[in-house]
């Protein structure tokens, strides 16, 4: 804990994981157009990881899972993003949206790749209202690359427009 000379107390341990987040937010930018398709995994990767690190403990505790969880996630994003291309981002996001959409609780909606032999599924959770009327659902998503599966879990919020958006 450090103390300002206005009487503001801030701890150092959030500030950094921030900055150390921001850094490498910042490098995966500068990376976006030479490797589009890693560089998205990386940021989708670090976004899920933070959101599932956020889940675990209180305090110090929850930052460092936060901390952990965006780093892990944004590795992991990283190699799968190296191996989807377009087509898989497409098939990927239209399912995703559908499903979101559509699919009953637990259902899984499939998509796959005749090209490039990649795959994946997502399964929605039951809807929910935010305090603002807002329809958000949870969801798991899984994915395979080259015969490895990665799954994540996250949650997506209905627009104004009926498109979801991945909070």
């Amino acid at each position: 804990m450090i103390n300002s000379n206005n009487g503001f107390k801030f701890s150092v341990f959030p500030v950094a994981i921030v900055l150390l987040i921001a850094l490498f937010v910042g490098g995966c930018v500068t990376d976006m157009q030479n490797k589009p398709k890693e560089t998205f995994g990386k940021i989708f990767g670090a976004g899920l990881g933070a959101l599932t690190g956020s889940q675990i403990g209180s305090g110090k505790g929850q930052m460092a899972a936060v901390a952990v969880g965006a780093l892990a996630g944004a590795w992991m994003g990283g190699e799968i993003g190296k191996s989807l291309d377009a087509a898989d981002k497409l098939l990927m996001d239209r399912t995703t949206q559908q499903s979101l959409e559509y699919s009953r609780t637990g259902t899984r909606s499939s998509w796959r790749n005749p090209d490039s032999g990649n795959a994946g599924s997502v399964t929605p959770a039951k809807p929910f209202k935010k305090a603002s009327g807002q329809v958000c659902r949870e969801f798991e998503q899984t994915i395979y690359v080259d015969g490895k599966q990665e799954t994540a879990t996250g949650k997506a919020c209905r627009n104004n427009d009926g498109t979801w958006k991945i909070i």
